[in-house]
């Protein structure tokens, strides 16, 4: 974890709003960055947060500034090859603008801190992070991320 982030307790019914947005990151068809949306598609399988608004991309936009900036809270999810979680890690991520933005990458930092900037607007904004473990041209998620999905499943199931 870094400077711009902190651990906390949620639960669904905090998400389960028309003011949220559930954003699930990543690729299926490159195995384990596949967990964000495999979250959402768990989301969605089981009925929950119906009521707020999901989103699957590749990646993350400059324009999912705007697309937060009508939220009240946001909720991303996605894969994490970081060694530091061991299985998922639930946390408020915090506005900074990093400069990590290319056209192929922007931190929720650098998106968050553009809402503000562009938007004067700042929602409360959560990243679950899933430990995967293979990023190969390959559907389906490996076995270790499957469980690792199955903990984050289990965590929010207990609500």
């Amino acid at each position: 974890m870094n400077s711009a982030v902190e651990p906390v307790q949620l639960s669904l019914a905090d998400f389960g709003h028309e003011n949220c947005l559930i954003y699930g990151i990543g690729n299926v068809g490159r195995q384990d960055d596949g967990l964000g949306w495999a979250f959402v598609d768990w989301l969605e399988a089981a009925g929950l947060c119906v009521e707020a608004e999901r989103v699957r991309n590749y990646q993350l936009f400059l324009e999912d500034a705007d697309l937060i900036s009508s939220k009240q809270k946001v909720l991303f999810i996605d894969a994490t090859r970081s060694p530091e979680v061991s299985t998922f890690s639930l946390y408020r991520a915090r506005a900074e603008l990093d400069f990590s933005f290319t056209s192929h990458a922007i931190s929720i930092p650098s998106i968050i801190a553009t809402c503000q900037l562009c938007f004067e607007r700042q929602p409360e904004v959560y990243v679950l992070a899933i430990r995967g473990y293979e990023w190969e041209l390959q559907e389906g998620l490996t076995v270790a991320a499957k469980s690792n999905l199955d903990a984050a499943i289990a965590h929010f199931s207990a609500d």
